[in-house]
Order: C-alpha cells, then sequence, then structure tokens
C-alpha cells in the first residue's frame, strides 16, 4: 500500500464514532519520503475544515518551532494518532485511537523514519506506554525498531502553558542535534 492508497482508506474510514462528526479525515501532511516524521494527538477545527494537519493556531506555532531549528513543514512528514477529530478538541478515546492505530503504523511502515518528533502526552502514551508522563520524561529520546523517538510538549500546550516554551526549546534543540547527528538535518 502507498500514501494515496492509505489516504483513500481513511477517507472511507467507518470504524468508530468519530466518523459521524468528522468534515474531513486528516492522514498527513509533508513529505512522505522525509527521514523525519512528526506526531500528533488529532486533527483540531482548522484541520477537520481543510483536511490539512497542523494548520491551526498549533500548526502556525509548529511551523515557526520547525523553523526555529531549521526544519521546514514541507521537508518532513506530519501526522497524528487519530485522524479525525474528536468532538470539542477533547482526547481521542481509546477506542478511537485503537481504531486509528493501524494507520498510524502503516503510515510509519511506508515513511520508514530514521527520527520521530512525539508531540504531547497523547501520541506519547500510544506509543511508549499508558504510563508515560510528559513532564517527566520529554526531551529523552529513544530508540524503537532503529527509529529515534523525542517527546516534547503539543504546541497546543504551548499556547495554553508559557512556561513550557523554554522546555520545548530545549527539547527542540537536543532534536536537532539528533537529527545532525545521525546526517538526517536537511
Amino acid at each position: 500500500m502507498d500514501i494515496n492508497e492509505l489516504n483513500q482508506y481513511v477517507k472511507n474510514c467507518r470504524k468508530c464514532e468519530l466518523c459521524k462528526t468528522r468534515t474531513n479525515t486528516v492522514t498527513g501532511d509533508g513529505n512522505i519520503n522525509s527521514k523525519i516524521m512528526l506526531i500528533g494527538e488529532g486533527p483540531g477545527y482548522q484541520e477537520d475544515m481543510t483536511g490539512t494537519a497542523f494548520v491551526g493556531p498549533a500548526g502556525q506555532l509548529l511551523d515557526k518551532m520547525l523553523a526555529s531549528i531549521g526544519l521546514d513543514r514541507t521537508k518532513v512528514y506530519i501526522c497524528n494518532v487519530v485522524k479525525c477529530r474528536p468532538p470539542k478538541n477533547r482526547n481521542p478515546k481509546p477506542d478511537e485511537v485503537n481504531a486509528c492505530m493501524d494507520y498510524l503504523r502503516m503510515q510509519y511502515l511506508i515513511m520508514k523514519p530514521k527520527a520521530v518528533l512525539l508531540l504531547g502526552s497523547i501520541a506519547c502514551k500510544n506509543i511508549f506506554d499508558k504510563d508515560f508522563s510528559i513532564m517527566k520524561e520529554h526531551g529523552k529520546e529513544r530508540i524503537l525498531k532503529d527509529t529515534i523517538f523525542m517527546p516534547t510538549f503539543h504546541p497546543s500546550a504551548l499556547l495554553r502553558n508559557e512556561e513550557l516554551k523554554k522546555p520545548a526549546w530545549e527539547d527542540l534543540k537536543r532534536f536537532r542535534a539528533i537529527l545532525e547527528v545521525n546526517g538526517l538535518y536537511e
């Protein structure tokens, strides 16, 4: 399966209740051939309206965050754990996450990233384990299946809590250093 086939499959998905309230599915955005993947939680209002990942206020901040370490969103691949917007931007329910995890796995297998930046606790809990603490473990990379995973705060958390911006900046600098050391910085 290639990314276009996956996008079409996701577009027709009816595996959970989110299909009843979505306007658009949001599979991913950016360069599927990149070796750098970013994984967030789920689409918000703007993403649901456009069908594009990270285009609302959190996405605009993410663009600035990436630019601050010399990356452009067109050079990375950005996606979410769930592909449909949870009503009122609530956290996705476990059954909704489970319905979408195969899609995320397929994106990972199609892309074969070498470095993954996990944005927020929902992404981290679903990639690592349910007891993951973003406050304790942000900025600490893990290697799984020859891929470096770096957890950091979700841009929407930074919009709500300015105090998280400094630790997020430190995480981003560390992520850039990891990319450089591993020959992944473009």
